[in-house]
């Protein structure tokens, strides 16, 4: 008798997946200063929208890469 697929359940405090960051900001946190990125998930409403730490962003190398090349080519343009 063939068992029937696990239902899939999502957990609230798992962001997705990432489409975008957008933004970055300093912060002082802990008497500490600290870099945040505002990310973009993909299917998600701006609600949703997140400042998480560059470690705490999924794939955050990539996505910081790009974001970084973006905002390096729009320096170059103004």
């Amino acid at each position: 008798m063939p068992s029937t697929p696990p239902e899939i359940v999502e957990i609230e405090d798992s962001p997705g997946t990432v489409k975008k960051i957008i933004k970055a900001r300093k912060i002082r946190l802990n008497g500490k200063d600290q870099r945040q990125y505002l990310v973009i998930f993909k299917n998600q409403a701006a609600e949703k929208h997140k400042w998480l730490a560059e470690d705490a962003i999924p794939d955050g190398k990539l996505h910081l890469r790009r974001f970084r090349a973006s905002r390096r080519a729009e320096q170059y343009h103004q």
